[in-house]
């Protein structure tokens, strides 16, 4: 018989409205003593069935749902048809073709939650955060190879998962050929080198893809600065859009390698790359009087807890400070936050003051997020994580 969940009085509204996650300060009883991984029915207070879903009594996340109706199982068909479904898309935005890179599936956004899939070229990268999605891994293994028949799949693993989820992974080729070195994949006419085996999240921001094209057209006639550029993104973007020249800063070595890999790949020669703590490098900067048409600021998560938020927005608020100082008259300013904790209308609020501390005029132009291969789910509306403004600065 399937354990069950019970939930406290008056704690259900959000996942009858199928909201993916159950803290533990929502949860009444756990009937039936189930293991972590092991599937659940999650019950309101007065018996009804809610969802059916995964537990695990080492995450914050006691029960991630994933399906409403109580008769249908959730067994290796239902994983199969959810995968089938998240590739459809995909495949409706025009993102497949050979030497194409796309997330394919999107945790919450596609209703995996715990589960990301990306697509490189042949290759995919698979990357759990859910230790019950984790203990199925051959059945998500098998559909993939199934619908894709790709040549490779490598898993790679977040930073911190294990102590969040009790999870035991690492970076590794799990199934078919590894590539023999770093994959080329398109985007916009630019090519990039993507490294499976190592880097942020699976091996590039595919998050950006968008937010890169848009970016570049108003880095025309412009000398650029683009800080935590990781493989080069938004400066490769940039200059083959026109700019006179890009500075680009980040403290990984092997990513400002395959940035400089990338710049030669693409013809450029008017890229230069800095490894360093940006903070210290746009300080520096910002002390010689150096001056830019546009500046970049595409930092990692600098808030993981809602603790870290304060601390995080004074990150935001150092960086865009030096920006607004080394921007010329008529530059552009792209800021850019994968940290879901902090909203939109906190980074406005933000630039605003800053607008009003360096006495400059600040007119935002876009509010942007995620490439749609990233759906929002609007049940789970923390599936926005990624937010990009792009303004003008008189």
């Amino acid at each position: 018989m399937t354990a069950r969940v019970i939930l406290q009085p008056r704690r259900a509204r959000p996942f009858y409205g199928r909201h993916p996650w159950v803290y533990a300060g929502a949860i009444a009883a756990v009937e039936g003593a189930p293991s972590d991984g092991d599937i659940v029915d999650l019950l309101s207070h007065t018996g009804h069935f809610v969802a059916r879903g995964l537990y695990n009594s080492r995450s914050k996340i006691r029960v991630r749902l994933y399906i409403w109706d109580a008769d249908v199982p959730l067994d290796r068909a239902f994983f199969r048809k959810q995968l089938e479904d998240a590739i459809e898309l995909r495949r409706l935005l025009g993102l497949e073709g050979p030497g194409r890179a796309c997330r394919l599936v999107f945790s919450e956004g596609d209703g995996l939650s715990g589960c990301t899939v990306d697509r490189y070229d042949r290759w995919l990268a698979l990357q759990f955060t859910s230790l019950g999605l984790a203990q199925r891994r051959e059945w998500i293994v098998e559909a993939l190879v199934e619908l894709l028949q790709p040549t490779g799949i490598y898993q790679r693993t977040e930073r911190g998962i294990g102590q969040l989820e009790g999870l035991e992974a690492r970076d590794e080729l799990i199934w078919g050929e590894a590539p023999s070195g770093p994959i080329e994949i398109a985007e916009g006419g630019v090519r990039f080198l993507v490294n499976l085996a190592e880097g942020q999240k699976t091996g590039f921001y595919l998050d950006q893809r968008d937010n890169r094209q848009a970016a570049a057209p108003l880095a025309r006639g412009r000398r650029v600065l683009d800080g935590f550029c990781y493989t080069g993104g938004f400066g490769l973007h940039a200059a083959c859009a026109g700019a006179t020249s890009v500075l680009g800063i980040d403290q990984s070595g092997p990513a400002l390698q395959l940035a400089r890999e990338n710049a030669r790949r693409n013809g450029l020669d008017n890229l230069t790359f800095v490894q360093g703590n940006v903070f210290e490098e746009m300080a520096a900067l910002a002390e010689r009087g150096e001056r830019f048409g546009m500046v970049v600021l595409d930092p990692p998560k600098f808030a993981r807890t809602r603790q870290a938020v304060e601390e995080a927005l004074r990150g935001y608020r150092h960086l865009q400070t030096l920006a607004l100082r080394m921007l010329e008259p008529h530059g552009f300013l792209v800021v850019c936050c994968c940290s879901g904790l902090i909203r939109m209308d906190m980074l406005e609020d933000l630039l605003a003051q800053l607008a009003a501390e360096e006495k400059r005029m600040v007119q935002i132009l876009q509010r942007r997020g995620p490439a749609p291969d990233h759906p929002v789910s609007v049940s789970c509306l923390e599936s926005h994580y990624l937010k990009c403004l792009i303004a003008h600065v008189r």
